[in-house]
């Protein structure tokens, strides 16, 4: 690989890269493109991985044109974007739980799903089955798709082992070496109760079993609760948290998915990164969890599947300037890494600018993770590792016209 990667002859470039790119994106700036675009005929120099120059047409290529050191990349007059940031997938499990679409046609709904033996304890009881290699396997496949789909950067949660040895092994999963692209790790040892151990019991385990060991092997930077009425209750996610922010690791958390059951709030009093699916919150918790600093997450691909409406208050938040993201929530009942389908779901169904929803799948979610320099973070910025997509269109907006794939898609850095 060359030392220097010159992208030169670029459409309109979105760098996202306003103020302090560590600090989220709110309100209209979301979507001023004086703010957040430059315009064609833009240059950018990767050196090492890292971008050292951002410049306008002619300027670099003058310098390094011809360099035995220097890949050129001729964008065609194609737009820019930064790659996209899933902060929220499910990717180390087994088995198939297809038959749910029909039961849910027949008016089932999650947690009567779940009852009838269905939702996470079916996954739970296929991923015991499978073997590490096979888990192994299953992960980098989903790894190249989301690489494929436009992602740079993906948060990994565990939570289809429930036990000690099955949760070690999912974290140990990701783990991989030169993995397609870059990879956060979350412990969901408390996605749900495993049939046949009581919330106790199994509460116990997880605060002093399993928590211990992933913070000795540094298998997770981060925790996760499913936070929901029927699962874990406010309590029980308060005592999980707190012994985990001890040992290290920060919070996210899933909260109020089906109702509202002040999950939100306990987030951000929890001093979580990130409170995810929160479809229910209110919005008196939402304007909370911006005033403190806790990222609210939605998940419109979840809401998609369940059949339920595509009425998330994104446009509401937008302008009320709170802080939002988006992200995939690839999981076995909503197998899809598509960040396009996601922002496809925001702006033609929901009324979001393809701007704004760009930056909610690249540099909103990018703000909960590591700013490590060397890991993307959803923005083209000068002095860190940013991976750029170069788009089949001179227009930026095209990012969400093709649903479920990105076709003819390429990928840099």
């Amino acid at each position: 690989m060359a030392d220097h990667i010159l992208v030169h002859n670029t459409g309109e470039v979105a760098t996202l890269n306003y103020g302090k790119t560590g600090d989220p994106l709110r309100g209209s700036e979301m979507s001023d493109r004086d703010l957040l675009m430059i315009d064609n005929g833009t240059e950018i120099l990767f050196s090492d991985g890292i971008v050292s120059k951002i410049e306008s047409e002619g300027t670099l290529t003058s310098e390094w044109e011809g360099s035995s050191e220097t890949q050129m990349v001729d964008a065609r007059g194609m737009a820019i974007i930064p790659a996209f940031v899933d902060s929220h997938a499910h990717m180390v499990w087994a088995g198939d739980r297809s038959n749910e679409i029909t039961m849910r046609a027949e008016g089932l709904d999650y947690s009567e799903i779940s009852n009838l033996g269905g939702g996470i304890r079916k996954t739970v009881s296929q991923t015991r089955d499978a073997t590490k290699d096979k888990l192994s396997e299953l992960f980098f496949q989903r790894l190249r798709s989301a690489k494929t789909l436009g992602t740079a950067r993906i948060e990994c949660k565990s939570g289809y082992g429930l036990d000690v040895s099955n949760e070690i092994q999912a974290l140990e999963v990701m783990g991989i070496s030169n993995p397609p692209i870059s990879i956060d790790r979350t412990w969901l040892g408390a996605h749900d109760i495993p049939h046949g151990v009581s919330r106790q019991r199994y509460l116990e385990e997880l605060i002093d079993d399993q928590l211990p060991l992933v913070c000795e092997l540094k298998l997770a930077e981060y925790v996760d609760v499913f936070c929901e009425p029927g699962w874990f209750t406010k309590e029980e996610t308060m005592q999980i948290c707190e012994a985990s922010t001890e040992r290290g690791l920060n919070v996210r958390l899933h909260v109020d998915e089906f109702q509202d059951g002040g999950g939100l709030r306990l987030a951000t009093d929890l001093g979580a990164v990130s409170a995810d699916h929160v479809a229910k919150s209110s919005m008196s918790d939402r304007e909370y969890a911006n005033e403190n600093g806790t990222m609210q997450t939605f998940l419109p691909g979840t809401q998609y599947v369940l059949g339920n409406r595509l009425d998330l208050p994104l446009k509401e938040c937008e302008e009320r300037g709170l802080a939002f993201s988006m992200a995939s929530d690839y999981n076995p009942n909503c197998p899809s890494l598509s960040i396009p389908f996601v922002g496809s779901l925001a702006v033609h169904r929901m009324g979001l600018n393809p701007l704004t929803a760009l930056v909610s799948v690249t540099r909103n979610p990018g703000t909960t993770l590591s700013q490590n320099i060397e890991k993307h973070n959803g923005t083209i910025e000068i002095g860190r590792s940013s991976s750029i997509l170069v788009l089949p269109s001179e227009n930026v907006e095209s990012w969400v016209s093709s649903f479920g794939t990105m076709n003819n898609l390429e990928m840099i850095n």
